[in-house]
């Protein structure tokens, strides 16, 4: 049992030190709420309607089609460090990646995936 005693006194400092600054945050902590405080901060601009409002499925859509298509993008950056050392092959292979991407672009466009009406 000597071998878990680290290990105890670490998880028993790290909960203590967890509990005790929320409980202090709550006994220093002033509470003056106004309705100020209490309205939601839109990035500067002025709240308009409410917080929770649902966003259309086409904004998660598009958003997943752009972090896909950015990461693959990202592929091009090391192809291009080590074009002169890949040669042909790297450029054959290249050109048949970049084919994939368009074909798949294409298939998007043509699924109007990427209109917003």
């Amino acid at each position: 049992m000597r071998e878990y005693l680290p290990v105890l006194l670490f998880l028993v400092v790290a909960i203590g030190f967890g509990a005790g600054t929320i409980a202090l945050s709550t006994i220093i902590v002033p509470r003056r709420s106004n309705p100020v405080k209490d309205a939601p901060y839109e990035c500067g601009v002025e709240p308009v309607g409410d917080a929770r409002a649902r966003f259309s499925v086409k904004f998660y859509l598009v958003a997943v089609l752009f972090i896909l298509f950015d990461i693959e993008a990202v592929f091009l950056y090391p192809w291009a460090v080590a074009f002169k050392q890949l040669g042909a092959y790297g450029l054959i292979e290249m050109l048949l990646f970049i084919l994939i991407l368009l074909v798949g672009y294409v298939y998007l466009l043509k699924k109007r995936a990427l209109e917003w009406e």
